[in-house]
């Protein structure tokens, strides 16, 4: 008998436990946009680093003088395609040219439209820039998560575009009505 693999995690948020030591992934809160019997691919939403939008318009020459978000973080995404932007934003896929539909309100961006869009003061008005993306090939996430190294919750626009990046690992797992700092690394079996 075969056993039946669920790939039900898209658009879920992934949240490393306290004991996650992985430097790459500790005390991180990620956002799973794919996730198939190919693997999952997904970005880290609570990193930012010390670049903002105006530094990242300047360096790819695309303007950003018109822009209302010239402050805005980027991110660090994950340790996958470091070099490459993935754009989690509210709507829809279909006004860009690479582009996926996660949800019935966010998408992922990866073509250079939308970042001149948003240099031009146009373009989303909720969005996180993530430079690199996380990635676990098939089997591999579900393997983790048997190990108690993630928790899982159902993602919440209002938790990536609106709260605080050092406050969101602490709302995703107040969806669970759970405190990440009192949680044990043994996990409980029957």
């Amino acid at each position: 008998m075969q056993s039946v693999q669920h790939f039900g995690l898209k658009n879920h948020f992934l949240l490393a436990m306290p004991h996650l030591e992985d430097p790459n992934f500790a005390g991180s809160l990620s956002y799973l946009c794919d996730h198939d019997e190919n693997g999952t691919m997904g970005v880290i939403v609570n990193r930012p680093l010390e670049l903002t939008l105006d530094a990242l318009f300047e360096q790819l020459e695309l303007g950003g003088d018109e822009s209302p978000h010239r402050d805005a973080p980027v991110f660090y995404g994950g340790p996958t395609h470091k070099d490459r932007g993935f754009i989690l934003h509210r709507g829809s896929s279909d006004a860009w040219d690479s582009s996926i539909q996660v949800a019935d309100d966010i998408a992922l961006t990866t073509s250079m439209d939308i970042l001149q869009a948003l240099a031009d003061g146009k373009g989303p008005e909720q969005f996180l820039i993530c430079l690199g993306c996380a990635g676990w090939e098939s089997g591999q996430l579900e393997a983790e998560l048997k190990e108690n190294a993630w928790l899982t919750v159902e993602g919440r626009a209002e938790i990536l575009f609106t709260v605080p990046p050092e406050q969101r690992l602490g709302a995703a797992a107040g969806i669970l009505g759970i405190d990440l700092n009192l949680m044990t690394r043994e996990a409980g079996h029957s």
